[in-house]
């Protein structure tokens, strides 16, 4: 009889406003200094990849960072050269198999949950990716705000490798704004590899990195935001999201009420203080 299974349990994370600092991650490794997390995968003898359980984590721990106070901006990374190489072939394509319908349709929903957890999560995430990233590894990479990479990187949508469509935890949705249609059909339909300069010329990777410097690069390209007007960054990112479905009038509408949103926070104020006293603001958010 084919077994159902619906991947993933929910992990003991906050619910309410308060630190992750003391969190301790289970299937991947977090640490939070200065108002940056730091997510890294972490099991490099294998490129780092995912698992039901690990899948599972990333999505609670996304939800969780949206009500987290001492979480300002937020990278994504991989250990030991490599990003991610996507689902484990041994414990998830392989388990996948002996699914039926309502156990396929848990997961590819779980899966589609962490990209819709970090859309949702309101701080900015930089992705920083060497060696390889592929499958769901690229979906982690493209579900981020930024994405720096180095020459050696290697990113690959590869899910019709596998006799699987491109479209993938929001891949037809969120490529083509990334890169263009046109590049984006192409990477879809073949699964080729797509280089760290290519990409970068192609506009997947804001920046391309030397690989001994690519986490700190990223560390601090993030903490320059978490330094910075944090309510308002996360504005920002509320209506890069939103702005996907408006047309131009409805968008300059919706910008104006924000915008007026965040002319009446502290930091605003902090900013026109600290220009006339000649100084650098100091922002804290609210």
């Amino acid at each position: 009889m084919t077994k159902r299974y619906l991947p993933g349990t929910p992990h003991q994370l906050p619910r309410h406003r308060q630190p992750l600092s003391n969190y301790q991650g289970q299937h991947i490794r977090y640490q939070c200094q200065d108002g940056v997390a730091t997510v890294s995968l972490n099991r490099p003898e294998r490129k780092n990849p995912l698992t039901f359980d690990s899948y599972a984590e990333l999505r609670d721990l996304f939800r969780a960072m949206g009500s987290a106070d001492d979480v300002h901006a937020i990278v994504i990374c991989g250990e030991g050269g490599n990003f991610c190489s996507g689902g484990d072939v041994h414990e998830i394509i392989g388990p996948l198999t002996q699914l039926d319908m309502p156990g396929l349709l848990a997961f590819t929903r779980m899966t589609g949950d962490v990209v819709k957890a970090m859309r949702a999560c309101p701080q900015p995430i930089i992705a920083a990716i060497d060696g390889i990233c592929a499958g769901a590894g690229a979906m982690l990479a493209l579900a981020s705000d930024m994405r720096f990479g180095t020459a050696r990187s290697k990113t690959y949508f590869l899910f019709n490798k596998v006799g699987l469509a491109g479209c993938d935890m929001g891949a037809c949705a969120l490529l083509p704004r990334v890169i263009g249609q046109g590049r984006a059909s192409e990477l879809l339909y073949t699964g080729r590899g797509l280089g760290g300069e290519e990409g970068e010329r192609w506009g997947f990777f804001n920046r391309l990195c030397v690989p001994d410097a690519l986490l700190t690069d990223a560390q601090r390209s993030a903490q320059a935001m978490a330094d910075g007007p944090t309510f308002a960054n996360s504005m920002t990112k509320k209506m890069l999201q939103q702005e996907w479905v408006m047309s131009v009038d409805e968008a300059i509408e919706a910008e104006a009420q924000a915008q007026a949103i965040c002319m009446m926070t502290n930091d605003f104020h902090r900013a026109y203080h600290a220009f006339v006293a000649k100084q650098q603001p100091v922002f804290k958010g609210d």
